[in-house]
């Protein structure tokens, strides 16, 4: 979305086309960064655990059930707060966002390093506890990242930035689990998890090259026990009291339910399958990287010319619709066409909701609430869907199959997608946007040609 305001590109980059040079600014080449470290954690405790545990001989429902540890994530609305308020000692000379990054990121890497050290079929306890560890550790690097990110960018980089970091966090996520998978195949689980953990240096390095955001607000000093209160509720208070706060919060809590589903179940299906680890790593690393990247720019294009509102329900449309891909493939069976395919497609559209749904969250946040309102808004995103999948999603599959199952997940994709269009009707996207997204060059709410909800 362009912006009268918008500085006007020197030197190399005044040669670039000119839908490539947003994505050339130093705020959403950080944010790219900032999502390569993002991603990591939950490569650990998702993806990449299930294929151990599954190789390990773990049964089908104990396994799923280790996506609880995604409920972490969930919670960290509860503790956000402190990353908006309290100084950390010695490093806060560093700032108040960097200096967090530099200690989340140390955090994520000893939790990490404690779970490549458990062995699941001695002590599956042991290792659930150590997978929640990881959890709440990424959940804290989440945090910081997600308040640095959106502070940095301007409004009329959120869509740019926004894809950026989604596409680190790909970057991050496909990536640590690739190179777990072949590490482990050849040195073993524990040396794989160690060498994982370096994926949150970018961050902690991004973080110390670029500084504070400028759009930052540092909030006052709270004196007392009342006004420390003050500091846990407000970010809160202030979002409800925006008009359709609960339809967007509705929203938000039901977007994503089938994509959760289906993903978190999506290795015990390839496990299923029998395919080799090479073959898991070559189709999400080698079709799932340039899908998502195709994506990214696909929905650039779409924020641009469509507009938010516009841009979002395509994008919600083909995420839910990618998961039917899962149900030809498991229909299928092994099939290295049916596995490209099905990880192309999904990946291109979550490449186009990586622009356009986390652009339209960010643009929520009020700066003065940045890390504690957007920790609810992506703890809200996904909690339903995980925690379906941790107390059901293995029963459903041993139930009805999986082609029954990621058909069941594209049918309840639908009601997120209504909802979205009921909201542009009734004008509540707009109404809901924060200061995050009209604060600086550019604002979030306008489109490029008419909107049907005016």
């Amino acid at each position: 979305m362009n912006d009268a305001s918008t500085t006007a590109p020197t030197g190399w980059r005044a040669s670039l086309p000119e839908g490539i040079r947003p994505y050339t600014e130093a705020a959403p080449l950080a944010a790219l960064f900032l999502g390569i470290s993002s991603g990591f954690p939950y490569a650990m405790i998702g993806a990449t655990l299930t294929t151990r545990l599954a190789q390990d001989g773990i049964d089908k429902k104990s396994v799923t059930a280790f996506s609880l540890a995604f409920l972490v994530y969930n919670l960290k609305w509860l503790w956000a707060w402190l990353v908006d308020g309290v100084h950390i000692p010695v490093l806060h000379r560093l700032g108040q966002r960097v200096s967090w990054l530099v200690l989340a990121g140390l955090f994520v890497i000893a939790a990490v390093a404690n779970l490549a050290l458990v062995d699941p079929s001695a002590s599956l306890l042991y290792t659930a506890y150590a997978a929640v560890l990881v959890g709440v550790a990424g959940a804290t690097f989440d945090i910081v990242i997600d308040a640095y990110r959106i502070e940095l960018l301007e409004p009329r980089q959120l869509g740019v930035g926004s894809g950026m970091s989604q596409y680190g966090w790909r970057i991050g996520s496909v990536a640590a689990g690739a190179l777990a998978l072949i590490l482990a195949a050849r040195v073993g689980w524990q040396a794989a998890y160690m060498a994982c953990a370096a994926f949150a240096l970018p961050a902690m390095l991004t973080g110390l090259v670029m500084g504070e955001p400028a759009r930052h607000h540092e909030p006052k000093k709270k004196r007392g026990f009342v006004e420390g209160l003050h500091a846990v509720y407000d970010p809160f208070v202030e979002f409800f009291r925006r008009r359709g706060a609960l339809l967007v919060l509705l929203f938000i809590l039901l977007h994503k339910i089938g994509d959760t589903l289906g993903q978190l179940t999506l290795r015990l299906l390839l496990d299923d399958l029998k395919f080799s680890n090479d073959e898991i790593a070559l189709y999400d690393v080698g079709v799932g990287f340039w899908a998502y990247l195709i994506g990214i720019f696909v929905g650039g294009i779409l924020y641009s010319k469509l507009g938010l509102k516009r841009s979002v329900l395509i994008s919600l449309i083909l995420m839910g619709v990618s998961n039917f891909s899962f149900a030809l493939l498991a229909q299928a069976g092994h099939s290295d066409w049916g596995l490209g395919g099905a990880i192309g497609f999904e990946n291109f559209a979550s490449g186009i909701g990586g622009v356009t749904v986390v652009a339209y969250f960010s643009a929520l946040c009020d700066l003065r609430f940045t890390a504690a309102q957007y920790a609810l808004i992506s703890a809200a995103a996904s909690i339903v869907g995980r925690f379906l999948t941790g107390t059901t999603a293995g029963a459903m599959v041993e139930a009805f199959g999986y082609v029954d199952f990621y058909l069941f997940t594209t049918v309840i994709a639908l009601p997120g997608i209504v909802l979205f269009w009921i909201m542009m009707r009734m004008g509540l996207i707009d109404s809901s946007i924060g200061t995050a997204g009209v604060e600086g060059e550019g604002d979030a709410r306008r489109d490029a040609p008419a909107e049907a909800d005016g």
